[in-house]
């Protein structure tokens, strides 16, 4: 039986574009670039790559990059999108909790919720870090965003995506966030490209930043640094709050390992 966020994504490609959370492309590239301090020569994983817009950006900026999904027809529009730019990208079908990769890149994304924290474990979401790490080579580099677990406590996740929701792009109804679990669950009703409506019960899980410290620590990041994450508009000067629904993680391997 397949998992909530692989019928989600199922023939979603355009309409994938169209979502608001996918609008802040090209200044969120701005600040990957800077955090690798223009250096043409390293290698990025893109994990949860979706329809391809960072992995994209960045080779059409002159980086190298592999870009990994878990959707098929994400990854066919993501194809689709780099060929009519003449780009060539190598981007592959993989299971982010199963990576094979073994230090090869110097630094891994994850945005968007690209994977983390879509699993419906928290062994599950832990795997995907794990994968991350494993990939990137000693001093490597993570950028991620999560969502910001203090959020929830402070405000109605239900109202926050309410307002955020836009005509034609999917919706989130019957709104529940569990304090035991940290998870929010809801009914998502989508159109995908071909017009098929599909209602599908989801669940995602908000972290804590003490959590994500711990996992990143657990792994050998030797450094751990969490932001507010806005969009298409990240920066080190915008202090996690609990007004940021997101969060911004920067992690750092040691050089020994």
């Amino acid at each position: 039986m397949k998992q909530w966020y692989e019928e989600l994504f199922e023939n979603y490609g355009k309409k994938y574009d169209k979502e608001n959370f996918t609008q802040g492309t090209i200044g969120e590239c701005d600040f990957i670039e800077k955090e690798i301090a223009y250096n043409k020569e390293i290698k990025i994983l893109d994990i949860g790559c979706g329809t391809g817009r960072h992995s994209i950006e960045l080779t059409r900026r002159g980086y190298s990059v592999v870009g990994v999904d878990l959707s098929e027809s994400l990854l066919q529009r993501a194809r689709e999108k780099a060929s009519e730019q003449n780009l060539q990208i190598d981007f592959r079908k993989h299971d982010a909790r199963n990576l094979l990769f073994l230090h090869e890149f110097d630094l891994v994304i994850m945005l968007c919720e690209g994977a983390f924290p879509l699993m419906e474990t928290d062994e599950m979401n832990f795997r995907i870090l794990q994968s991350a790490a494993n990939a990137l080579r000693p001093k490597g580099k993570i950028i991620f965003t999560t969502l910001n677990g203090l959020f929830p406590l402070f405000h109605s996740v239900k109202e926050f995506l309410d307002s955020e929701s836009k005509e034609g792009n999917a919706e989130s109804k019957n709104i529940l966030f569990d304090l035991m679990t940290f998870r929010e669950n809801s009914t998502t009703y989508v159109e995908d490209d071909h017009g098929n409506k599909k209602e599908l019960c989801c669940s995602e899980r908000y972290y804590v930043p003490s959590e994500i410290t711990w996992m990143l620590k657990t792994l050998d990041f030797k450094k751990v640094d969490i932001f507010g994450a806005k969009l298409g508009a990240f920066s080190r000067s915008d202090k996690l709050t609990t007004e940021d629904f997101e969060m911004l993680v920067i992690g750092e391997k040691d050089l020994y390992n």
